[in-house]
């Protein structure tokens, strides 16, 4: 975990100081929030938490809700 955090915050260092030098202010929101859930989901796997995939929900909509199945 602690290795974790220490590649983020070296991820974190090297992306962000440029961002604030130039003023870019969406680019850095946008960044921090990308880094951000990089590092839940990180967190997340490390953990053996489960978290839910997507593609499980589009097969799902597509097989059962629009009845499309593919041979």
């Amino acid at each position: 975990m602690a290795l974790l955090i220490i590649f983020f915050v070296i991820i974190m260092y090297i992306e962000i100081p440029p961002l604030i030098k130039n003023n870019y202010v969406k680019e850095l929101a946008v960044s921090s929030v990308l880094i951000f859930l990089a590092f839940i989901v990180s967190v997340l796997f490390i953990l053996d938490i489960h978290i839910f995939n997507p593609v499980e929900f589009i097969i799902y909509v597509i097989k059962d809700l629009l009845h499309l199945n593919y041979k």
